[in-house]
């Protein structure tokens, strides 16, 4: 049912929530895991926050099926530790749905997280929950065929997890018929930033960001006409108005260099820096690198200080050149997300916004 729901993870990466669930539930291990990643550390984002505080027996009872499906016998949900009332809700909620026999044979706890952003990563989560530092591990092997204290484990966002009831008790034909290509199904998209009215909006996918920011957003709440639009966290593209009326729906994104991620949107009025975001966005990743790959951990560092000098108009079209190399390389050969898509506020920032950075539009017109 899953599979053919078309329910693909909601945390970012957009993997097909079924195939996931199928390739834990092969392998004859003795013990296998469910974990939910509820470490929802993008900017602007408060799903997780929302469905934990308000509905936790949605998330729990979506786990709960998932380890029936494949097997397992042990769950971990692992939530921020700057969660504290969805750390304290969902301790509840677990102890009452074990008492009342809700869970079948499914041991499920909650493990605080320690203010890592790189944790939200899914191996680096694995091995902090193992008690280690959070760092990412090399993928193969995925994390699904040796994945926490090495057996096959189910990882899935909070609201990936949330939306498996709905799937079971309406049909997979139900779910699939909300949405558009292959983005099926509902996102609950989160409005922050500088919006008059800020919130949750849960829609089919294929609305647009016009729709949401100013039918449902009303604006910007400074009054001031919307510059741009971040959509999918701290690491996503800058939206610009040429391409608001696109459709939200993780293939449209991917093709025009921006993501959809865990839907997240923050408003940016036109007194908006767009360099200075771009800097924030390399300065971001250089604190929050897990420091194992070079191009993360060296590359964000590198990255501040290129755009300092583009801003500074020292041999301007070289460094520009020099910045769209090193995003290059951050992109192909970072390990995990964290640096492979730090370029992505980036570039779209250099792309759309290069009066920004004192650049002429030619030099910044090639994405």
């Amino acid at each position: 049912e899953v599979l053919q729901s078309g329910l693909r993870g909601r945390g970012g990466a957009a993997f097909p929530a079924g195939i996931k669930w199928q390739t834990v539930a092969e392998p004859g291990a003795a013990q296998k895991y469910v974990v939910c990643n509820a470490d929802e550390g993008d900017s602007g984002t408060f799903s997780d926050r929302m469905t934990m505080e308000g509905d936790p027996f949605m998330l729990i009872e979506g786990m709960a099926i998932a380890a029936h499906a494949v097997g397992a016998t042990q769950g971990y949900i692992y939530i921020r530790s700057e969660y504290p009332h969805a750390i304290a809700t969902m301790i509840e909620a677990i102890a009452l749905a074990q008492a009342a026999g809700w869970l079948g044979g499914l041991q499920l706890e909650v493990r605080k997280a320690a203010g890592s952003y790189v944790c939200g990563e899914e191996t680096a989560m694995l091995e902090s929950i193992e008690g280690k530092r959070g760092i990412v591990r090399a993928k193969p092997p995925l994390p699904a065929v040796q994945g926490l204290f090495g057996q096959p484990t189910v990882i899935n966002n909070v609201i990936t997890f949330a939306s498996v009831p709905l799937i079971l008790a309406r049909g997979a034909a139900f779910y699939a018929g909300y949405g558009m290509g292959r983005s099926r199904g509902t996102l609950p998209v989160q409005l922050a930033g500088n919006v008059k009215y800020g919130g949750l909006v849960e829609l089919a996918f294929g609305t647009t960001l016009r729709e949401l920011v100013f039918g449902f957003g009303g604006g910007t709440r400074s009054g001031r006409p919307v510059k741009a639009i971040q959509v999918g966290g701290p690491l996503g593209a800058y939206v610009p108005e040429s391409q608001w009326d696109l459709p939200l729906d993780y293939e449209a994104y991917a093709a025009v260099g921006a993501v959809v991620g865990h839907g997240g949107i923050v408003v940016h009025d036109d007194t908006a820096n767009m360099a200075q975001l771009a800097r924030y966005a390399m300065e971001f990743c250089a604190i929050e690198s897990c420091g194992k790959c070079t191009p993360c951990r060296i590359g964000s560092t590198r990255g501040v200080e290129v755009i300092d000098r583009i801003t500074a108009g020292q041999q301007r079209e070289q460094q520009v050149t020099l910045l769209r190399d090193l995003c290059d390389t951050m992109v192909h050969g970072s390990l995990c997300a964290m640096g492979g898509m730090t370029p992505y506020p980036v570039l779209s920032a250099l792309n759309h916004y290069p009066e920004d950075f004192g650049v002429v539009a030619k030099e910044a017109s090639h994405a």
